[in-house]
């Protein structure tokens, strides 16, 4: 008993019991459930990635847009995007095929 009593007259005689109580409630607010602070920086980590994976998605939306708008638009554009995507020829050609290794 003397050593909780010594501890006590060392270290807590100078703080309050509001600011104690308060400290305590602050250690199991950030520590302690849903909201404590490893988690809400995994979420915003977590957000942060998804945003940005949000902005590389809709500019690949943006360029397949232009590029599906060429392609019902330019007749050209079409018959190159054919030949080069599914190796398709005129009747009276032949088409090489190199694949690079």
């Amino acid at each position: 008993m003397s050593r909780i009593k010594d501890f006590y007259n060392k270290y807590l005689s100078r703080i309050n019991a509001y600011w104690l109580v308060i400290i305590g409630f602050l250690i199991l607010t950030f520590t302690v459930g849903d909201s404590n602070l490893y988690k809400r920086y995994t979420y915003d980590e977590k957000i942060r990635s998804l945003e940005k994976e949000i902005k590389h998605y809709q500019k690949e939306i943006e360029i397949n847009s232009k590029k599906l708008n060429d392609l019902h638009t330019d007749k050209e554009g079409l018959e190159r995007f054919a030949r080069e995507e599914y190796f398709m020829k005129k009747p009276n050609e032949d088409v090489y095929i190199i694949k690079k290794k």
